[in-house]
């Protein structure tokens, strides 16, 4: 048919693979992102698949918000009250199964409380450095708390944010940062 038409099945896959992520088993699911105004800056919140997969500062609004992202934009502003202390989301973490281990070690670290890239790497079993960069790669920073992250030494650096300035922010907004002074 040529002039309209119906649009092939190859493109309208790329088409729709433009507007929906590719889960298990191929199949496709919307992804939307709300951005949630905090005092550490806009926090743009993204779903896909029924769990939370990305968080990042800045961006824009997308797509049609489901429950899950709706939750999640409602415990970030609870959060960055200081109503929440705790995420209760289902979180997708997309990366080696060393990353999904090291987020996972993250998730556990209280509010309010430290541990170092140390710490992490010998419970994993994994070089600190290793873990390091696991923690720079966290998909979901805030809700996967890398902030709680130390070096041996104290403070080191933050991919979120305005850097190191806003890993400063969040900790003292947890009350972990006396040592911050």
């Amino acid at each position: 048919m040529k002039g309209g038409g119906v649009l092939g099945a190859a493109p309208l896959l790329g088409v729709l693979a433009g507007l929906c992520g590719r889960g298990l088993h191929g199949r496709y699911w919307r992804m939307a992102t709300l951005v949630v105004e905090t005092q550490f800056g806009p926090l743009a919140v993204t779903a896909e698949g029924g769990a939370v997969t990305r968080l990042s500062w800045g961006g824009v609004a997308e797509g049609e918000a489901d429950a899950v992202l709706r939750e999640a934009a409602a415990q970030l502003s609870a959060y960055d009250a200081g109503r929440l202390e705790v995420f209760d989301l289902p979180l997708r973490v997309e990366g080696s199964a060393f990353q999904q281990a090291v987020c996972e070690e993250m998730r556990k670290i209280p509010f309010g409380y430290t541990r170092t890239y140390g710490e992490i790497a010998k419970a994993l079993g994994h070089p600190a450095q290793a873990v390091g960069q696991a923690c720079g790669g966290n998909p979901i920073p805030v809700i996967i708390p890398c902030h709680r992250v130390m070096g041996a030494r104290g403070l080191t650096g933050f991919s979120g944010g305005e850097g190191v300035e806003t890993k400063v922010a969040l900790l003292r907004h947890e009350g972990a940062g006396g040592f911050l002074i």
